[in-house]
């Protein structure tokens, strides 16, 4: 593992699939102009619309966006993370699919979300995912990249879960994808806590790229794509408006952190 930079992507996605490719595509090329060799696209990166809509447009969606995600690494000769895009399933359904792609356009690793997102909020928003999304049934794989570390993949509500990262990191992990379209609500409280408890207690750096703003109806995230260190600080917060998170992923921070906590070692329930 080298040092390098990565970029996490703040979008405000659509329910217009080649807007946001064309958005998601200029904040590429801003990450890779400032020098990142990883970049990594939030949740619903290609489509953020109502879930009739989504299914509507889901084989055009899930060709289009994976399509998108292998031009992108090759134009760029970067390494690429898409964070969360329906691939229809049948039965009128999607997995939520989250996909690491290396610069020459070869797919690394695929991720099918495990945990779907089913709640009421208080602000009136009702959030159904297991409605048109079939949840995945293998927990994410470690890819182990020799220049840029052991890279785990999750999406979204998955960081509410700590054994899912847990797993990761038991598998290698150093470096753990965390793409998002948070919920405003959730966000404001939970969000930048449940990121740095994540990297806190695996070790691990964590880039979480996510949604910001106001998408349709009344479909608000919260923002603050971070990129966050071993050690739970933050080197990179994009704030609320859509751009780049961009910072260093450093192996000797890494091996530093985890000789100073070695908590990875003393774990006795596994």
């Amino acid at each position: 593992m080298k040092s390098y930079l990565a970029a996490a992507l703040q979008m405000t996605s659509l329910p217009d699939l080649h807007k946001n490719l064309v958005q998601a595509e200029e904040l590429i090329d801003l990450a890779v102009r400032q020098g990142a060799e990883l970049v990594a696209l939030p949740e619903n990166f290609s489509f953020l619309g109502d879930e009739d809509a989504k299914l509507a447009q889901a084989e055009t969606i899930a060709q289009e966006s994976e399509t998108f995600l292998k031009t992108m690494a090759q134009r760029f000769q970067v390494t690429v993370v898409g964070g969360g895009f329906p691939i229809p399933v049948g039965n009128g359904k999607v997995h939520n699919t989250a996909l690491l792609i290396d610069p020459s356009g070869q797919e690394l690793a695929r991720y099918e979300k495990v945990h779907l997102f089913d709640v009421n909020l208080p602000d009136g928003n009702t959030y159904q995912e297991s409605g048109t999304v079939l949840a995945g049934l293998r927990m994410p794989s470690v890819y182990p990249s020799k220049e840029l570390g052991h890279l785990g993949l999750s999406v979204c509500y998955d960081v509410r879960f700590p054994e899912l990262y847990r797993h990761l990191s038991q598998m290698g992990a150093e470096v753990l994808f965390v793409p998002a379209a948070f919920t405003a609500y959730t966000g404001k409280d939970h969000w930048q806590v449940l990121l740095q408890a994540r990297a806190i207690e695996n070790t691990c750096y964590v880039i979480a790229p996510a949604q910001t703003g106001v998408h349709y109806a009344m479909r608000q995230t919260h923002g603050h794509a971070m990129i966050i260190d071993p050690w739970g600080t933050i080197l990179a917060d994009a704030g609320d408006q859509p751009g780049v998170a961009i910072a260093a992923i450093e192996p000797s921070r890494l091996e530093q952190v985890r000789r100073q906590m070695p908590s990875l070692q003393h774990r006795v329930f596994v």
